[in-house]
């Protein structure tokens, strides 16, 4: 997620079934371990909400199982104020006995729930679904469970994100806490799966989401669209758009399919921003290597949200940023460049608790800036003494990079402060400084080559920068990612 200011300054500032899930999946840790006692649920024991124990939101995600994919059906109405009718379907396995499972899902009203086609009894619990099979699941076995459910589009109190509302339609925008406002999930970064999803909508409708289309189906004056994802994904990173748009298509990089959403009145005017993305593509896999999914584009919407989103396969833009005069060129690029960045810093190697948020906004803040500095001749050193600069005083509102306050009361996106961009692309450029280019470089190829499809640390950071360098870095990345005050640059004695 990228917070877009009004001026034109820079801002300070997501397995198959059956597959083993990676290394770096929440099951392994300790994170999970601690939550699981909570788990072991009685049937007469009170019914409450659950958590993963993530340290900035302690209720979200849930222990016991671990999903291995989701099939997301979405009936739209052709209105932005009634509820869509959905089901969602979840496979996955317990990772412990389960008496009980919760779900994180509120915002929409539950029909009825299955598990395993068997009817199960539910209730609320907070912002948990929490499910009752009509036997208990004992550890290792396989369960499905289908929700017959509403999500609703109309904007939750104290919330953002979910379902954004357009002028034509609706698009997601679920980070960092909220995919669960759309469809019941174990919504947290560290239990990535695969998606599929059904869209039906009105035939003057088009309906596109993550992953690519398999289909479309016709029944009277209604379409269905069907897509899949061909790598797992993070909940917060789901999209589906349904509008009056254009989608079109091209081939980049090693014939890499494009395919952008676009309103219809805008095509023509959007055209010149839209072809530049496979030049940005290779640039970046110059930087990283492969591009690490099916397919990519820019979904650019008519909303106002004050954010891009880099949503997996098709990142989220407002509509306004190519089309107002305000924004000079270089500095749209560098936006475009920050979200499709994403797709290796933040999707394909997720954070595996939001405390990891400044590997994912850090790079992607890196990326954009030596990207500027490329194209654009805007001085990356520059950039990053300034930040300097500023650097105390970020980590005095906000906490270290590694180490962030938690979210304000009812903003739960008040996580995303400087010090998680320019905050810890100035972390990276420490590095850089001192380990050399020609090390920084191999890590960062080896972390997203490493750990891609998984979820990870900071202490996987850590620990591979170190053995790529041939040093122990553990007290480097110490002071840089969690002190209070931000150490000297090394190579530069002069900034202040």
């Amino acid at each position: 997620m990228l917070l877009i200011p009004c001026s034109p300054a820079p801002p300070a500032r997501r397995r198959p079934l059956g597959r083993p899930k990676t290394p770096g999946r929440l099951k392994a840790t300790a994170l999970l371990a601690s939550a699981l006692s909570a788990c072991l649920l009685a049937a007469s024991a009170p019914v409450t909400p659950l958590g993963v124990g993530d340290r900035l939101f302690p209720y979200l995600g849930n222990p016991g199982y671990d999903v291995a994919s989701y099939h997301v059906s979405l009936t739209y109405p052709g209105s932005n104020s009634k509820p869509l009718q959905a089901v969602t379907t979840i496979d996955a396995w317990t990772t412990t006995p389960l008496d009980r499972v919760n779900l994180d899902f509120t915002h929409g009203t539950v029909g009825s729930v299955e598990v395993d086609g068997e009817p199960a009894a539910f209730t609320s619990a907070g912002e948990d679904l929490v499910v009752t099979p009509e036997d208990p699941l004992p550890e290792g076995s396989w369960m499905r469970i289908t929700v017959r459910h509403t999500s609703d589009p109309t904007p939750a109190q104290n919330r953002d994100g979910g379902w954004v509302r357009t002028a034509d339609g609706l698009v997601m925008a679920n980070q960092a806490d909220v995919a669960h406002l759309v469809f019941p999930c174990n919504d947290h970064p560290s239990d990535k799966a695969m998606f599929t999803f059904q869209v039906t909508a009105p035939d003057d409708y088009i309906a596109v989401a993550s992953g690519l289309p398999t289909g479309v189906e016709r029944d009277g004056r209604l379409r269905t669209w069907t897509y899949r994802t061909q790598h797992p994904m993070a909940t917060e990173l789901a999209q589906v758009s349904i509008g009056r748009s254009s989608v079109l298509h091209r081939t980049g990089p090693h014939d890499l399919l494009l395919r952008d959403v676009v309103p219809n009145k805008d095509r023509r005017a959007l055209e010149p921003w839209l072809k530049k993305t496979s030049g940005q593509i290779a640039w970046m896999e110059g930087k990283v290597g492969r591009y690490p999914f099916e397919t990519y584009g820019l979904l650019m919407t008519d909303a106002d949200t004050g954010f891009e989103l880099e949503t997996q396969t098709l990142s989220l833009f407002e509509r306004d940023l190519f089309t107002r005069p305000a924004h000079p060129r270089w500095y749209v690029e560098s936006i475009m460049v920050h979200e499709l960045s994403h797709q290796w810093f933040g999707d394909s190697v997720s954070p595996r608790t939001w405390s990891d948020l400044w590997l994912s906004e850090g790079h992607a803040t890196w990326y954009e800036a030596l990207y500027a500095e490329e194209k654009a001749k805007r001085s990356l050193e520059a950039r990053m003494k300034t930040a300097y600069r500023a650097s105390d005083r970020w980590r005095a509102t906000g906490g270290p990079p590694a180490a962030p306050r938690v979210p304000d009361p009812g903003q739960k996106i008040s996580i995303f402060r400087p010090n998680v961009y320019d905050g810890a692309a100035l972390v990276l450029y420490a590095l850089r400084q001192e380990i050399g280019r020609l090390a920084f470089e191999q890590v960062e190829r080896a972390w997203v080559s490493r750990y891609q499809d998984a979820s990870a640390t900071t202490e996987d950071f850590v620990s591979l920068a170190s053995e790529i360098s041939g040093r122990d870095l553990g007290g480097f990345f110490k002071a840089w990612l969690y002190e209070e005050k931000t150490p000297p640059m090394p190579g530069h004695p002069d900034w202040k």
